[in-house]
């Protein structure tokens, strides 16, 4: 058995105050932020002393609560840097292929568009064309109407002009049919929180898609499973869809997203 590291008491019962504000998430008043932190406010006060001094929190004078200093913003915006979506989601995908014994891939936005970066594949064999380096449509596959229902409709739009321009047709959502549809289905995304295709474009293989964003809330990546229309539920609502959720909001929250506000 490993030997426990010497640590310092102190600070560790220091740590409760900063964790109980963090909680919080707004500014605290010293008796709620010892009451959170379970200590008597006597013995919070130095601590909060020493804490604003090295820039861990600040308190307002016109009010005397106490918030997150500039040196917490600080370590919290390097961390965030420090991060990388894929290097996070990747046991997480694992995980979930597990549970619900279906592929999942991680796609990441690349210079051609949603790019296939990670495949998980379940313990039975599936016969799904995807590989890693694989570049999906934008509009024709799951985890592309994932990325397009919540890109920058500036970059969606230049996505797609590359794509219909081959047919002789602008993004013109108001002039051709086909754009209408489109606009729909990318509605429907963004009212379920995921992307659906089944059958289409492969068929006899399902599939849902969900966006994972970042601190500042961008989609930083995509998580889709798929598996054969025999065994692959389809519904919005059912349990291949609320697994990949949670891993997709599991994934977002590690990133930052809802902990800070975006910019």
């Amino acid at each position: 058995m490993a030997k426990k590291s010497r640590g310092i008491q102190s600070i560790e019962v220091g740590g409760e105050l900063l964790r109980a504000l963090a909680r919080s998430g707004e500014p605290m008043m010293l008796r709620d932020l010892a009451r959170e932190a379970g200590m008597a406010p006597a013995k919070a006060h130095p601590y909060l002393v020493s804490f604003s001094r090295i820039g861990l929190i600040e308190q307002d004078k016109t009010n005397g609560r106490y918030e997150i200093g500039a040196l917490a913003l600080e370590l919290g915006l390097i961390s965030l840097r420090r991060l990388s979506a894929v290097r996070i989601a990747a046991p997480r995908i694992a995980a979930l292929a597990s549970e619900i014994d279906h592929a999942v891939s991680l796609a990441v936005w690349g210079t051609h568009g949603p790019t296939v970066v990670r495949l998980e594949e379940p313990s039975h064999p599936v016969h799904i064309v995807m590989r890693v380096g694989s570049v999906m449509a934008m509009l024709e596959t799951a985890t592309g109407r994932a990325f397009a229902a919540f890109l920058p409709p500036k970059t969606v739009n230049a996505a797609l002009e590359t794509k219909l321009d081959h047919l002789g047709v602008g993004y013109d959502p108001g002039r051709d049919p086909k754009h209408q549809k489109a606009a729909e289905m990318l509605a429907e995304v963004r009212r379920n929180g995921l992307a659906r295709a089944m059958g289409d474009p492969l068929p006899g293989v399902n599939a849902f898609a969900a966006p994972v964003f970042d601190h500042a809330g961008h989609v930083a990546l995509v998580i889709t499973a798929m598996g054969p229309a025999g065994t692959f539920d389809p519904r919005w609502g059912s349990p291949i869809a609320k697994a990949l959720q949670a891993c997709a909001a599991d994934v977002s929250k590690r990133l930052g997203f809802g902990t800070v506000e975006a910019t």
